[in-house]
């Protein structure tokens, strides 16, 4: 028998709030607004990335209002900056009772999260789900957060990274407690479940402890998705040990293929396979009927843009206050333990290729993908061909507007060519993920 045809992981990027990267998305006419804090929104959502047979969606989260920029949340609220308005936690539930297959995901800290809270709520989730939950799983990157959780400045980011390898694995520990039969439910025999079956965890490290076990048994994929976006050495070690899928933002495929190859490589120091771990770059696209329309439609997103947002969006990704330090060298003294490092090097990528010092690269809006969707399926299908990606993460620009026009119109373009899943194989986010 022939083998099966590779095809793409899709994710798509979310936010509980008006935009995501594209600083001017939230101003388009066709962007909804008025219905943030409605059940029926993120009702929608779900049914249309599962129309679009994406393997599921998570929700980006920042635990507070950005304040980088000029000492505050000025610029973030005035401007409509991507800000997370509601718990996604309370959102996963609404979107899965009206699916079957998408996989649900959230941001958790493991910096600021005990271990027993997070193994318990991700497994309730996972049980209500029949197993659809992704972890997206963050160290935490601004003082910002930790002032708000009350736990004294934010750790060095190895110790944030040493913390969450034990994090995991008490989270692991704690979700293998139950034993897959421990529940017995016998009315005749009196028998409720199997004691015998159901065992502590006594987890001790340096950093976090936990006894368990936990009060549920085990769901039907044992723990949930492991999704993780470190991009500093150490982050890309965490990845290579634990992450079932890993998402970048690289300004161009060559970028792309270095982190592929890099994160694919250390995955072999943890005895996984390299098949276990997706590497997702994050993209969004801008659909038009011609290549013309679609151009005119890029440009007239762009329009939208304030620059100011973009640096403040910038700031708080590199962890300093990009009004006050204009080079490299500055911003990386400045942000001190703060920063995501993969959104330091996009900026260093954009000015390197396009000419720019880092202050015009910090203004810079994240790309697009532009064309038909003939077009975009062909640059898709070269990254995904040329040892760049195994498939992408898709945030939105308009929305919902970006993923319906994606459902509609480049999702049959990636079927046509088996680059894609026409129906989902299997019952768990892990099989989505696995066998797309």
């Amino acid at each position: 028998m022939p083998p099966r045809p590779r095809r793409m992981n899709l994710i798509a990027y979310l936010k509980t709030g008006p935009t995501a990267n594209h600083a001017g998305g939230w101003r388009h006419p066709q962007a909804d607004l008025h219905d943030m804090f409605e059940p029926a929104r993120y009702e929608h959502l779900a049914r249309v990335l599962e129309h679009a047979r994406f393997d599921g969606g998570f929700f980006a989260d920042t635990f507070g209002l950005p304040d980088m920029h000029k000492g505050g949340y000025d610029t973030y609220l005035r401007l409509g900056g991507q800000t997370t308005y509601l718990d996604p936690m309370a959102v996963l539930p609404l979107m899965a009772r009206v699916t079957d297959h998408l996989g649900l995901g959230t941001t958790l800290s493991t910096t600021f999260n005990t271990p027993y809270w997070l193994a318990r709520s991700l497994a309730s989730l996972d049980l209500l789900t029949k197993g659809r939950i992704c972890w997206n799983i963050v160290t935490s990157a601004t003082e910002m957060e930790a002032r708000n959780f009350g736990t004294g400045p934010l750790p060095p980011k190895n110790t944030r990274y040493d913390r969450g390898d034990e994090v995991l694995q008490a989270c692991c520990a704690l979700w293998d407690c139950w034993e897959p039969e421990a529940l017995v439910l016998d009315k005749e025999g009196g028998r409720f479940a199997d004691p015998s079956k159901v065992k502590r965890a006594n987890y001790q490290g340096h950093y976090v402890q936990t006894m368990g076990p936990l009060s549920m048994p085990r769901s039907p994929q044992g723990r949930p998705v492991f999704l993780q976006a470190g991009a500093s050495d150490r982050g890309r070690e965490f990845a290579a040990r634990w992450a079932e899928a890993v998402f970048c933002s690289p300004y161009g495929k060559a970028d792309a293929q270095a982190f592929y190859t890099d994160i694919k490589n250390r995955m072999g120091d943890y005895d996984r396979h390299q098949d276990d771990c997706a590497v997702l770059p994050s993209i969004a696209v801008c659909l038009g009927e011609t290549e013309t329309i679609a151009k005119e439609k890029a440009a007239y997103l762009d329009s939208l843009i304030d620059p100011e947002l973009v640096l403040a969006t910038n700031s708080q990704m590199l962890g300093v206050d990009l009004s006050q330090h204009e080079t490299a060298e500055a911003a990386k003294a400045a942000a001190g333990n703060q920063g995501i490092q993969g959104s330091h090097d996009r900026v260093l990528q954009v000015a390197q290729a396009e000419g720019l010092d880092f202050k015009q690269a910090a203004t810079r809006r994240r790309s697009l993908m532009v064309g038909t969707a003939s077009q975009v399926a062909d640059e898709l299908e070269d990254w995904f061909t040329c040892g760049a990606c195994d498939g992408f993460i898709v945030w939105p620009t308009v929305f919902p507007t970006m993923y319906e026009e994606f459902a509609r119109l480049l999702t049959p373009e990636l079927q046509r060519r088996g680059l894609l899943r026409t129906e989902y194989r299997g019952g768990t986010m892990r099989d989505n993920l696995r066998n797309p």
